[in-house]
């Protein structure tokens, strides 16, 4: 053995560590930053205006899904677990969820129960919305937590660029 051999060792083991304390801390993963998304753009620029997103064009099931990015990403750092912080999103973006219902009402009357096309159980559109909302949720607190995704910009204890 080498006198080199030892300082190597120390060395490896010292990365070892290192690497061990990165993962530890998110749940024994290190963070992959490729799974964050970004949020979608609400301001044009100057000159010619590159297509809007769908928030911006009057979708409210749009807006609902941005709602959620940016609620579930800001507050995705709590260190409470994810189902009551995904439920904090959901309340946060009741609002746009209403819309999303109200939208759906205006261009086809309230429909009767029908098999859901996701789990055969009897449903209804409003349902499958408010279950859509809580999944989305669940899964932009899980999705920024496991990327340590960046909060979006705040104002005034809100995400800045929701669209109403």
């Amino acid at each position: 053995m080498s006198l080199r051999t030892p300082q190597l060792l120390a060395a490896a083991i010292a990365a070892a560590s290192l690497a061990a304390c990165t993962a530890s801390s998110n749940g024994g993963l290190a963070a992959d930053g490729a799974v964050c998304q970004p949020f979608a753009k609400t301001t044009v620029a100057t000159g010619p205006a590159p297509p809007a997103p769908a928030a911006m064009t009057g979708d409210p099931a749009a807006a609902l899904d941005d709602c959620l990015h940016r609620w579930g990403y800001a507050l995705a750092h709590s260190s409470d677990d994810a189902q009551p912080v995904a439920n904090a999103v959901l309340a946060a973006c009741g609002s746009s969820l209403s819309r999303w219902n109200q939208a759906a009402l205006a261009t086809a009357p309230a429909a009767d129960q029908a098999p859901s096309l996701i789990t055969g159980q009897p449903t209804t559109p409003l349902g499958e919305h408010f279950v859509y909302a809580q999944s989305r949720a669940l899964f932009y607190v899980v999705q920024a937590r496991a990327g340590k995704c960046a909060s979006p910009p705040m104002r005034d204890g809100v995400p800045t660029g929701l669209v109403n």
